[in-house]
């Protein structure tokens, strides 16, 4: 999810202090270098550490066989840190071939939501569709990927913090996210040298590259300390911000032509709309992009937020699926968010997921709005330069993939066509003289045909999802599904 822009009030922000609850020691501890992940008990938690991360360390358990689904191996854990930081994490093994599959992680947006509503809304082993708890995902994207879903950062979900801790922007998030996947794979040799592929939807498109660049960057150091870096392969990023700028524009677009559905605004509104988006344009790239300044910039936020974003909202429609009406704004739109709440609030279920004892007394929420509050505090959406780490990463050959519901509003398909087609990089020649093609699935398979359409060149492709909105997986199962094993295992489309 992403959230709806508001003007922040800095008092909300001391909201986040509900999630400030004392850390617990750990259950056991063991100083391992390697060790086998099939080896981990399941009463208690192995603590990982390694002396080239003395600031990090992890917890890991193994979960009972009952969890999720019974068919694959799991287990959930949290990334400490030294600032008395603990990110919460599960990790489900390859229902395929778990001892040779590539690794994804999968990370929600927000910024501020938790990734259990990836794991049990949209693409994770199992489903909660109902007040029944979990049913077994046929269409989960660990059918040939051992996969983490990652409470990200401190405030989410089932993570926290020990005395008032925050994070508030994408780059100080990165550094726990790459410390973590390094002492992973350093302990568990069994994964040394596996494709690794970050992945996630949403504010994702801010996360990711910036985590990408972290890991890229941090792999010198592992290689000139010895040790084996991390074999990045590639981003997916679904439905993503990652070029406010050029996001911001196509609100209009969506609102006001057949760019997706018919226009949803009466005629009025939208050449009010059009007329205020210039001076929206001209603003932000004066007071945020060519110089920073922190005032004028929240204020050109504001007024384009205004004019351009907040009209959706007087129509009733859902902004992560503009072809429908809202149902419940109070549960995101998607009423199964509450299923999912109520299942990470009993008490059995945390007891079976070692959710920490100082998150007791706290009530689960698929969103942490103080969090968000923070991130927006400090402009993170727009100072970051995020398409600069996409043109770097591609130049250095890790390969990305834009895929895009074609129903969403919120992160739509023109706002992010316009991000690739602006991308500096080695390739954007090629990648800008190719046209949008129909993308099929393999014929026998439950999916429709065609799926949407791609365009590709060198590590780059760009690729919509017919009839999905801002969940693909969650709209589009199957096709989701076929899309990361052809993209993971390098199929074309």
């Amino acid at each position: 999810m992403r959230f709806w822009p508001v003007i922040v009030d800095l008092a909300f922000l001391a909201l986040v202090h509900g999630f400030q609850i004392p850390f617990q020691e750990r259950e056991s501890g063991y100083n391992f270098t390697t060790l086998s992940l099939s080896a981990l008990p399941s009463d208690s938690f192995t603590v990982l550490e390694h002396p080239h991360f003395k600031d990090h360390s992890v917890r890991i358990r193994r979960t009972a066989s009952e969890f999720c689904d019974p068919s694959v191996a799991s287990y959930t854990g949290y990334i400490d840190t030294s600032a008395a930081r603990h990110i919460f994490f599960y990790f489900f093994e390859s229902r395929s071939s778990p001892e040779t599959d590539d690794v994804i992680l999968w990370t929600n947006g927000g910024p501020g939501c938790s990734s259990s509503l990836g794991l049990f809304m949209e693409l994770g082993p199992c489903r909660i569709d109902d007040g029944n708890g979990t049913k077994v995902n046929p269409h989960s994207w660990n059918e040939n990927a051992n996969i983490f879903f990652i409470d990200q950062p401190i405030g989410v979900g089932f993570s926290y913090a020990d005395y008032g801790e925050t994070v508030f922007t994408t780059e100080e998030a990165a550094q726990d996210i790459a410390a973590f996947v390094a002492i992973f794979f350093e302990t568990f040799s069994q994964f040394k040298g596996r494709p690794f592929h970050l992945s996630g939807e949403s504010y994702g498109g801010r996360y990711l590259p910036v985590f990408g660049a972290a890991i890229w960057d941090q792999n010198t150091h592992l290689v000139a300390a010895g040790l084996e870096p991390i074999n990045l392969k590639s981003l997916l990023i679904g439905n993503g911000v990652t070029d406010e700028f050029r996001m911001i524009p196509s609100y209009y677009e969506m609102q006001c032509t057949p760019a997706s559905v018919d226009p949803v605004l009466d005629i009025s509104s939208c050449i009010t709309m059009k007329t205020a988006l210039p001076r929206c344009q001209k603003w932000l790239k004066e007071s945020c992009l060519d110089s920073f300044d922190t005032i004028s910039c929240s204020a050109a936020y504001s007024f384009c937020s205004t004019h351009l974003m907040a009209p959706l909202e007087a129509t009733g429609r859902n902004p992560y699926d503009i072809s429908k009406p809202c149902e419940d704004r109070s549960a995101l739109c998607y009423p199964v968010t509450k299923y999912i709440r109520d299942y990470l609030n009993d008490p059995e279920t945390r007891k079976l997921l070692g959710v920490s004892p100082a998150l007791e007394n706290v009530t689960f929420s698929s969103c942490n709005m103080a969090v968000g509050a923070g991130f927006r505090s400090n402009m993170d959406i727009i100072r970051g330069h995020t398409p600069y780490y996409l043109e770097n990463l591609l130049d250095r050959g890790i390969k990305v993939l834009i895929y895009v519901g074609t129903y969403d509003w919120i992160c739509n398909w023109v706002g992010n066509e316009a991000m690739v087609d602006a991308l500096e990089w080695h390739g954007a020649s090629d990648f800008k003289d190719q046209k949008l093609k129909a993308w099929s699935t393999i014929k026998g398979q439950e999916v429709s045909s065609p799926a949407g359409k791609v365009k590709s060149s060198g590590g780059l492709t760009f690729l919509t999802i017919e009839g999905a909105g801002h969940m693909v997986p969650y709209d589009k199962p199957a096709e989701a599904l076929e899309m990361v094993t052809r993209w993971v295992h390098g199929g074309s489309f």
